[in-house]
């Protein structure tokens, strides 16, 4: 063996040395027993604890540590697999395009930082297991950040790079009786890191498992599946292709549930081809996730076991046809999110509970598609795709953002880029793409390869592109950046593009239609987001072209932190004195970091998502089902009727609906009669349980809403005192007594069985906490006026005196209310005003108008309304509107109707950081309570409502939840509309103008309150 040279890590075109070459990722055991048992007696796991030497870069290391002569048993202690970011050496770093070292170190593309380079010595002591002995042993590292060294008793065994797939190296004649020393070093950053500027945080280690493992004499080294339909998709070639070590015989099983279905027997010497007919297979599918059971028995000349290989089987066809991809000879839809492996505890060390949990969300929820951005994932994902019924765009390890997002690159000099056409940076891409590709090639769930992410163009990518081709014509390749640059345009099968809006893409489809589009990352979904993102489910009905998206992304990329105070909390990017750093741009999921639980968002994303669309109207509802394969009858169906929230009845109705066809149905409801307001809700459901739902869990639904008119009462008005002073003005019920102060101009008291229920003057609202999107957007600058229109607008007007001047309230008093309107002048440029007007009835009731005429040049507003605020002890919600997560006027496809019940504090979305949420659409009355039940009632034609501990102003204080203040009170807005979210991106896309308040004439917004 030849002697480890640091320098070389400096060298792209020196990526591996002596590793054992990429093969497949299936399992193999002794006996039958072993297998049904998944004892492994191949395998040895080394996970646990390491000896660990921590340096900030190579000159600060231990030289000659690997020896056997130097101990190492007295260094610290680690866990493997972990990031040593994660085990208090170093800090994790979050960066997004910018380079880790930027700002730190000057180097060029293909140096590496010297002065801080994090560097780990890992030692691991151990004797061969006695079963392993006398066999050739092997040492499997499946991710180690980003490049390792390994020795076992002083000599060098090799060198890999490329973090995200296995690194191995056979150590058979390096071992000695008794006690063996395993070591490795591990840089975080070696030239391959130039294509690995993913926008993740940046960690380094050994992070995946470590394991030993033997080979029989007789051995498949190497398992290719393929799955090869006719054009009728009822016939099949099934297509074993082995690569063997040592010559013998094979037996060849397809099962389907345990039971033979038919077999083959052959000699496997070298490379070894068997074929399988196969008669009317059930197809795989993310609707119908069906697999078969392969097995191979292999067995010496002699006859004796050698090895039992279990491989599981889809039987699927992906392909282009007539520019448009197909599965099965169907058009597929990717609804689809990019997943980053990511944990709040471990980082890239991701459970298989986790894991688990990830992939029941996205089935739950209709997604039917992963992209693993921007690098391969562990193999556990791969499994456990193709059991739950997931298509995956498996990509590459390789992204390269910070050399393509320059100035240079922008005025056409790509001379700084990597990849690009540089021949040094040809053969250790084209290694990643091989090392992928060998690993992950048998399972059916990828249908796609992807080259990588955000590096530009260049013949190296194209190369990437045409090796795939070249290993695998039964699926496709995507490539994003050729879009920038075009010299290589069939890199990609499809076009593929990030954040561009609906109307983009119909403009690129109406003149160019040569490939298929997919949008590879949209609806960004950071903090309060996802606005409008029906708008892309309904352009893949109307345009054939257009196959859907991947949302970015599905997990706030949040790691567990403590305050000074010891309280825990989701940190990005800064909190971890990280420099440079992206802040809280790590987050953009669909569901929190931390416990994963779904965020408010994943509501629109499911109902998005769904695969049957139910247009109800009153007696009869129109069903298109959008499945490929699957029957509508293959789920319950219910019809639920409700009435202002209560529901009256609950049917069933047998339906069915062939897949990609619709149907009109009479619905087993009568049309009500009797006043009040109706809901119908058309609900699928599952049949029975699954591996990601259990029965009953809903699948896909429609509401109809419709109003039965009751006629016109006359009812006496109840009577009222009104009391007159100089400076207040007072009106007195029954079981009520309000006071309105001209001196602090608005309503001051409201009292209800005696006891006050406002703690300050309600004011007019114009402004919402700024959310990501908004940020991104410079809505804060664009709409400034609006902030301070909200904070200090006044009922005087400034004359230059010491004492201002007041806008009197206008009092007038009818029979059936008093009536006091007041005018508010807004310190904005050009000056503005607004009137308010309280009409206060005997009941308690006070009806309350809110009146703007708009003013030109100050455009539109973030939100019209009021809020009041309320003594924190009343913290229950209870609404009759659209639920049950919080709503947007851009966001509410996904609500239903009905009556739904929270704590204020549930209203407070777990975004990173805090900014406007817990909003409601379509509110007809709510109530805020405290735990007697008393409390106020708001009610509104549809109106807008939230309740939640604090104030806009307060939440945009706050970067962090522990930054808010203590809670005093619960703050209720009630408006005619808030602006939409938006959320086609969060750097500079604004919300759609359709969901913006207009304001081509006067704004009136009517609601009442009242005590309960």
């Amino acid at each position: 063996m030849g002697v480890f040279q640091y320098e070389k890590v400096k060298d792209p075109t020196y990526y591996g040395e002596n590793r054992v070459a990429a093969h497949s990722d299936h399992r193999y055991y002794g006996s039958v027993e072993e297998m049904e048992q998944h004892v492994e007696n191949f395998r040895h796991s080394l996970n646990g604890l390491w000896k660990f030497h921590y340096a900030k870069n190579y000159e600060s290391t231990i030289p000659g540590f690997e020896t056997p002569e130097y101990d190492c048993t007295k260094w610290d202690d680690i866990r493997v697999p972990a990031h040593i970011q994660m085990e208090g050496y170093d800090a994790p770093q979050y960066a997004n395009v910018q380079y880790p070292w930027e700002g730190r170190e000057e180097i060029q593309p293909g140096e590496i930082p010297e002065r801080f380079n994090p560097t780990a010595s890992y030692v691991k002591y151990f004797e061969v297991p006695e079963q392993m002995k006398g066999k050739r042993l092997f040492v499997s590292f499946q991710g180690a950040e980003s490049g390792i060294a390994v020795w076992l008793n002083g000599t060098f065994l090799g060198y890999s790079e490329d973090t995200f797939t296995p690194s191995e190296f056979e150590l058979t004649p390096y071992l000695k009786e008794g006690e063996n020393k395993l070591a490795a070093q591990v840089f975080k950053w070696t030239s391959g890191s130039w294509c690995e500027d993913q926008d993740f945080f940046r960690f380094s280690g050994i992070y995946r498992d470590v394991y030993l493992y033997t080979i029989p004499e007789v051995h498949v080294s190497d398992l290719k599946v393929q799955t090869l339909l006719d054009d009728t998709f009822t016939k099949a070639d099934l297509v074993i292709d082995t690569k063997m070590i040592g010559t013998g015989k094979v037996k060849i099983t397809l099962l389907k549930d345990g039971t033979a279905l038919q077999s083959t027997e052959g000699v496997l010497d070298g490379e070894t081809q068997f074929v399988l007919k196969v008669d009317h297979p059930e197809l795989w599918s993310a609707e119908t996730p069906v697999l078969y059971d392969l097995l191979l028995e292999v067995t010496a000349e002699d006859g004796t076991v050698q090895e039992l290989i279990p491989q599981r089987v889809g039987f699927r066809r992906f392909e282009m046809k007539d520019h448009i991809m197909m599965l099965n000879g169907k058009r597929v839809v990717f609804k689809g999110v990019n997943r980053h492996e990511f944990s709040s505890v471990s980082g890239r060390v991701v459970s298989r509970e986790e894991l688990i949990k990830d992939l029941t969300t996205m089935k739950q929820n209709n997604i039917n598609a992963i992209r693993t951005c921007h690098y391969p994932d562990a193999v556990g994902i791969y499994d456990l795709c193709d059991e739950y019924g997931l298509y995956m765009i498996a990509e590459c390890n390789m992204e390269s953002h910070g050399t393509r997002d320059t100035d240079a690159v922008r005025s056409g000099d790509f001379s700084g880029v990597v990849p690009c056409d540089r021949p040094e940076w040809m053969d250790c891409m084209l290694d990643r793409v091989n090392s992928m590709y060998q690993r992950d090639k048998n399972h059916p769930a990828i249908l796609i390869w992807s080259c990588g992410n955000e590096s530009f163009g260049g013949k190296v990518i194209f190369e990437m592109s045409q090796l795939y081709r070249k290993m695998d014509p039964t699926r496709l390749v995507h490539y994003e950046g050729v879009n920038d640059d075009r010299r290589y345009n069939d890199t990609s099968d499809m076009e593929s593009r990030m954040y561009t809006t609906v109307n983009e893409i119909r403009e690129f489809l109406s003149k160019d239609r040569r490939k298929p589009y997919v949008c590879c990352e949209y609806a960004h979904a950071m903090g309060n987001s996802c606005g409008a993102m029906k708008k892309y489910m309904d352009l893949a009905e109307e345009e054939p072209l257009f196959q859907g998206g991947f949302i970015w992304d599905y997990i706030d990329q949040s790691i567990y932190k403590k305050d000074r105070y010891g309280k825990e909390f989701q940190a990005y990017g800064g909190d971890f004195d990280d420099h440079p750093c992206d802040y809280n741009f790590s987050g953009n999921g669909i569901v929190y970091g931390g416990e994963r639980d779904a965020s408010p968002k994943m509501q629109e994303v499911k109902f998005c998502y769904q695969n049957i669309a139910v247009d109800v109207q009153k007696d009869k509802a129109v069903v298109k089902n959008k499945n490929l394969f699957v029957n509508t009858d293959a789920f319950d169906c219910v019809v639920i009727l409700e009435k202002e929230g209560k529901k009256l009845k609950e049917v069933p109705m047998e339906i069915s609906v062939e897949p990609l066809s619709e149907k009109t149905v009479e619905l087993p409801i009568a049309v009500q009669t009797l006043p009040g307001e109706y809901a119908v809700t058309v609900s699928f459901r599952l049949k029975e349980d699954t591996i990601w739902g259990k029965r009953g869990h809903e699948v896909a639904f429609g509401q109809g809403v419709y109003e039965v008119e009751a006629p016109a009462k006359a009812e006496k008005p109840a009577k009222f005192e009104v009391i007159r002073s100089n400076h207040d003005f007072g009106v007195r019920g029954e079981n009520f007594d309000v006071m309105f102060s001209d001196l602090n101009g608005g309503l001051v008291s409201y009292r209800y069985g005696g006891v006050e229920m406002i703690k300050m003057i309600p004011k007019p609202n114009f402004w919402r906490a700024p959310i990501d999107n908004d940020c991104g957007s410079l809505m804060p600058m664009r709409y400034s006026q609006w902030k301070i229109a909200s904070m200090y607008l006044s009922h005087k007007y400034p004359n230059g005196s010491h004492y201002p001047g007041l806008y009197a309230p206008e009092i007038e008093v009818h029979e059936d209310c008093a009536e006091v309107s007041y005018r508010y002048v807004m310190p904005t440029t050009p000056a503005s005003e607004c009137r308010l007007t309280y009409r206060v009835f005997g009941d308690g009731s006070i009806q309350t108008t809110l009146t703007y005429d708009p003013v030109k040049e100050l455009g539109d507003m973030p939100e019209f309304g009021m809020m009041f605020k309320l003594d924190a002890d009343y913290d229950n919600v209870t609404w009759y509107g659209m639920g049950p997560e919080e709503t947007y006027v851009d966001r509410c496809a996904g609500a239903k109707l009905g009556v739904y019940k929270n704590k204020v504090e549930d209203n407070m979305a777990k975004y990173l950081v805090p900014q406007e949420c817990g909003n409601k659409v379509g509110v007809r009355w709510a109530t805020v309570t405290n735990r007697k039940g008393r409390g106020m009632m708001f009610s509104g034609d549809k109106m807008e409502f939230s309740a939640l501990p604090y104030t806009p102003h307060e939440l945009e204080n706050a970067m962090h939840p522990y930054e808010l203040p203590q809670v005093h009170y619960t703050v209720v807005r009630v408006a005619k509309q808030q602006m939409g979210v938006g959320g086609d991106d969060s750097w500079g896309a604004q919300t759609h103008p359709e969901y913006l308040i207009p304001i081509d004439k006067k704004l009136e917004f009517t609601f009442t309150f009242k005590g309960i």
